[in-house]
C-alpha cells in the first residue's frame, strides 16, 4: 500500500527537508528492514538527499540549479515553469533509502528534502515500503 506524505511549500523554490515525515510514516509500519521508496509525482517538482545540518546547502544547491536553468530563458513552454520542469528532472522524481533496524539508514548528516520549483503549491510524496530480510 502507498502512504501519502503531504508536502506544502510557501515559495517559488524551496527545499523543504521531509526526514522527520518520512521517519514518523516508516514507525507506523512496524517495518523493520527492508526499502523505503519515495516518489514525487509532479512535473514541476523532486526529491534529494543531502546535508540537512546546514541550510546554506540548501540554500547553494537551489543557487547553482538558478544558474544553470535560470527562471526566464529561451523556453517554448507556455506555462512560464519551463525551467521548473527541467530542474525536476536534473534532481529526480524518486529516492530509495535503505531499511535497517527499523530506522532509515542515512548518513550522520544527510536529510531527505522535498524540491519545489513551482511554488508556492500543496504537494505530496508517494512513499511504498517493501519488507525484506
Amino acid at each position: 500500500m502507498i502512504k501519502h506524505i503531504n508536502v506544502k511549500s510557501s515559495v517559488r523554490t524551496e527545499f523543504i527537508d521531509i526526514t522527520g515525515k518520512v521517519r514518523e510514516a516508516l514507525q507506523k509500519t512496524g517495518i523493520t528492514s527492508g526499502i523505503c521508496c519515495l516518489f514525487v509525482p509532479h512535473t514541476t517538482a523532486g526529491i534529494t538527499i543531502n546535508e540537512g545540518a546546514d541550510p546554506s546547502v540548501q540554500r547553494d544547491i537551489q543557487t547553482m540549479l538558478n544558474r544553470l536553468v535560470p527562471f526566464d530563458g529561451d523556453y517554448h513552454h507556455s506555462e512560464g515553469n519551463s525551467e521548473a520542469h527541467i530542474k525536476s528532472t536534473l534532481t529526480g522524481t524518486s529516492q530509495n533509502i535503505l531499511i535497517d533496524e527499523g530506522r532509515l539508514v542515512l548518513g550522520r548528516w544527510q536529510s531527505i528534502f522535498f524540491c519545489e520549483f513551482d511554488g508556492p503549491r500543496q504537494r505530496r510524496v508517494g512513499m511504498k515500503i517493501i519488507s525484506g530480510g
